[in-house]
Parts: C-alpha cells; structure tokens; sequence
C-alpha cells in the first residue's frame, strides 16, 4: 500500500484533474451498480454529504438511536445540514425491526413533518457489528421515501452474509463507505449515489473543507485496500469468533466483539498496559476489533492478556 501511494499518478482533484482519485471513484461506482462515487476525507463528511442530497433544511430524517449519524457526529445532521433527525429505539441494539420502523415513517400527508428519508448502519457498530438481514432491508425499502446506508462496514457486511456490493447498491438512493477501517486504508470514505446527487455533494464538500489537491497519494491506498484487502476480512471474522470463544463472550457477527465487564475502566487500563488496546464501549461493556493489522499471534497475546486481566 505504501508503495502504491509513492507511486500515485497525481494532479488537482479540487478541478477534477488527478487520475487516481477519479478512477477510485469510478470503481466504487460501478462496484455498487451506482452512477457516480465522490472521494472525501472522512465518514462522517461522506454521511452528512449524502444526507444533505437527500433532505433538505428542516427535513426529517428517521434511524436508529444508536446510529453513528446521531451518536458520534457531533450534531452535523443539525448543525450542518439543518435536518431534523427522530430516532427509533429497537429492542436490541444493532436490531432491525422493519414492522416497528415502518409504523413510525411519517408519509406525506402526514398533518405534521413528514419522513423524508430514512438511514440505517450496516454493519452496525453499537450493534457489535450486527449484519443487518437483506430480506428486511428490502421490506424497509419498499415502504420508505428514500433510503441511506451508512456502510462504513459494508464490506464485512457483505464478506459475512454473500450479499454482493450491487445488490446492496440497489437497495440505497445514497451509500456512504469507509476505506479506512477494516480494509486498512490510512485515510477516506466515498458517498456513492446518482451523478446528480454526487454532483451537489461536491459542491457541498468544496463549501465544507473536503476538497483536497494532490489527493491520489491517499486514493491510491483506497484503490489498492479494494483489491487486496476485501475477501481477507474472513480471517478478521473467523478471530473475532476465536476471540469471543476463549474470553466468553457472545459470538460475533463480523470483527466486533463485546464483553460484559464489572469494570470496563479498568479492563482497558490493564489491558493497555500490557500493550493491548481495547475500548470503553458503555458502562459495563469493552469493545474488541479484529483487524488488518492484527494476526494469529497477535491475537494469541491478546488473548492470554485479556484472560490474565479478566481472571484477576
């Protein structure tokens, strides 16, 4: 990867003129059967890009309360794009009750604000990495206005359930997706949509701070992460699985895996300083990530330090 950013061929993506970045953005178009991909910094830039296509200021968005779009980007849906979020609450996080989120779209007519779009995260991260089921991501599609996917997992998603990226491309009037996490990308997400769409949410990244110059250094790490990095994101699952079975926690969907702890502070203080890194994921729970950067040995370690802390 570091090679293959040395070797980028590179110009001013800011006038549409550097390669890399424009061929990045073709393939992750085509790879979800969409007209256009636009390259930006950051998910959360490519989240409230997309929204931003899709509602306009004063507009109600509905997802779950947990979803990443509400719980861990500082507001923008409001503070950025002036759109009203509502949030339903399910009955596990992570879960998808189509019936339960179905009775709460808002259609027009409706004497109030209606729904004007809805979004979903898949996988879904306060969820463990809960795929979420094709079968009823089409029953939400059928009756909602419009339909989002925050994929920045999208990947083991699909590695996890066979479903291919086109088919969950045909699902969603815009897609956000994230290099940077399991496929080991240093940095950047994708906003997948209409060339329409994609169109405005340039201009909107522009206005943001997103445009970047020289930016093929960083899509050249993108390009090579989907070539390379996809089908391996099995082996992340098949340790997660290896991971939860030795420290007994609930088997994981995908990469994440979380444990109930008395004390998750202290968990992932011990655990630090013993040189593995875990996270503080909600009063009683510590989260774990299986990842690139992580092999066979290094999760023999994490495993023998986790069990160290956990049996004292």
């Amino acid at each position: 990867m570091r090679k293959a950013i040395a070797e980028a061929e590179v110009g001013d993506d800011v006038y549409g003129e550097d390669p890399t970045v424009t061929a990045l953005e073709t393939e992750v178009a085509e790879l979800f059967g969409h007209e256009a991909a636009l390259f930006v910094p950051s998910g959360t830039m490519a989240n409230q890009l997309a929204l931003t296509t899709l509602l306009h200021p004063g507009a109600e968005l509905l997802c779950d309360a947990d979803a990443h779009i509400v719980t861990y980007e500082g507001g923008a849906a409001g503070a950025i794009g002036g759109i009203s979020t509502r949030t339903v609450v399910g009955p596990t996080p992570g879960a998808l009750d189509v019936d339960a989120w179905l009775a709460q779209v808002r259609l027009p007519g409706y004497p109030g604000l209606p729904t004007t779009a809805v979004a979903v995260e898949n996988t879904n991260m306060r969820g463990g990495g809960a795929v979420l089921p094709y079968d009823d991501l089409v029953r939400l599609r059928a009756g909602v206005p419009a339909l989002h996917c925050d994929g920045a997992r999208i990947w083991n998603a699909s590695v996890a359930s066979g479903v291919t990226f086109a088919q969950y491309g045909a699902l969603f009037d815009t897609l956000s997706v994230c290099l940077s996490k399991g496929l080991g990308a240093p940095v950047g997400s994708l906003v997948v949509s209409t060339a329409e769409r994609i169109a405005r949410a340039r201009a909107r990244r522009h206005q943001l701070g997103g445009a970047m110059r020289q930016a093929g250094i960083l899509a050249a790490a993108g390009r090579y992460a989907l070539e390379h990095h996809v089908d391996r994101l099995a082996d992340d699952h098949a340790r997660a699985a290896r991971l939860a079975e030795a420290l007994g926690a609930d088997a994981p969907p995908t990469n994440l895996v979380l444990l109930t702890v008395d004390d998750p502070a202290a968990v992932v203080t011990a655990a630090a300083e013993q040189g593995v890194l875990v996270s503080l994921f909600g009063p009683r729970t510590v989260r774990m990530i299986t990842h690139l950067d992580v092999d066979d040995e290094g999760l023999d370690q994490a495993i023998r330090v986790l069990s160290s802390v956990l049996g004292g």
